[in-house]
């Protein structure tokens, strides 16, 4: 478990180099795969060991066994080629790069994406599979294609439930008032977190510890095998378990890269993605619920709450929004 909760911290030089690196390797490749059809670098801010890096690793030996090494898949932990807003703008702008990504931060070219980030929506990880496999959804990513070059290879890539990070114990949205609550700065993360009552303070991920322990933040928010593998546990007291939003993720890579593929080729690429998706999603589970476990033998408090105020709390986020039409798409699709 070493290698799955250490966390690496890269100078700004040498992160600056991994990133130049790898849109300098976009065109020429090494030759190591040389004889590759296409090589599609994928990073992560996350740490090897993290369900979605464990899938990662699985994905990558699956596709190249399936393409018999024309598609080779190198996998990047830990922030190596940047943080995830990082990696989504060398992707569009024509690098090999690649990277597990919150959906609602691809709304700002779709905004209807924004849905599979909302608060409250999905009770479990079944339903936010079933609709990202959904015509409507699939049309979404086509068009996301379109606009923003960004390939969504899969969206049912499952981080858990995010939960609120403390110093002090939270009942009910009130006790977050005026808190510096760290989210992803996508609009539906935002406004979630401050209609829970806190004060959103997007960072990247990769600063988020340092944050929590110089004071800088008065709170987080996360899942569960990610309080676990980033040791947020170590600059933190409490975890109330809101489970506000289900951190359903995408598999994403530049569609410059993408259209390098043979149509055969990219199928079996995506349907692995897809598979993976599941694989990875299923050890989010099983391991986000021995991660709560060891957090709170590590002297964290870990809370349940009445999830009804922070659920009246949430209410206008999706007028505010409009995504009133989107969340019909999904009832219908769900048929709640």
């Amino acid at each position: 478990m070493r290698n799955a909760t250490r966390r690496v911290r890269l100078l700004p030089a040498m992160k600056m180099l991994a990133i130049g690196l790898a849109i300098g390797t976009a065109v020429g490749g090494c030759s190591a795969t040389a004889q590759a059809e296409t090589v599609l670098r994928i990073g992560t801010v996350l740490a090897p060991g993290d369900p979605m890096g464990q899938g990662l690793e699985k994905f990558k030996k699956d596709v190249e066994a399936a393409t018999g090494g024309e598609v080779v898949i190198d996998v990047f932990h830990n922030s190596q080629l940047g943080d995830t807003t990082e990696m989504l703008d060398q992707a569009r702008a024509g690098a090999n790069v690649g990277t597990v990504t919150d959906v609602a931060r691809l709304s700002s070219f779709v905004p209807s994406l924004a849905i599979m980030s909302a608060p409250f929506l999905f009770d479990t990880y079944d339903q936010a599979d079933k609709f990202a496999l959904s015509k409507d959804y699939l049309g979404w990513g086509d068009e996301l294609a379109e606009k923003a070059g960004l390939v969504m290879l899969a969206s049912n890539w499952y981080q858990g439930a995010r939960h609120a990070l403390t110093q002090v114990p939270v009942s009910g949205p009130t006790d977050l008032n005026g808190l510096k609550m760290r989210t992803i700065g996508a609009p539906v993360w935002i406004e979630t977190i401050r209609a829970m009552g806190a004060e959103p303070t997007p960072m990247a991920w990769g600063e988020v510890y340092s944050a929590l322990q110089l004071g800088t933040l008065d709170a987080a928010e996360a899942q569960p095998t990610a309080i676990w593998g980033a040791k947020l546990y170590e600059v933190i007291k409490h975890v109330t378990k809101t489970g506000h939003i289900q951190l359903v993720t995408a598999l994403v890579v530049g569609a410059e890269t993408w259209n390098q593929i043979s149509p055969e080729h990219q199928k079996i690429v995506r349907d692995l993605a897809v598979e993976n998706g599941r694989y990875a999603s299923g050890l989010t589970i099983e391991l986000g619920e021995k991660a709560m476990k060891d957090v709170a033998a590590a002297g964290i408090t870990v809370s349940e709450v009445d999830l009804a105020p922070f659920k009246t709390a949430v209410e206008p986020v999706y007028a505010m929004l409009k995504l009133e039409k989107e969340k019909a798409i999904v009832d219908g699709i769900l048929g709640r």
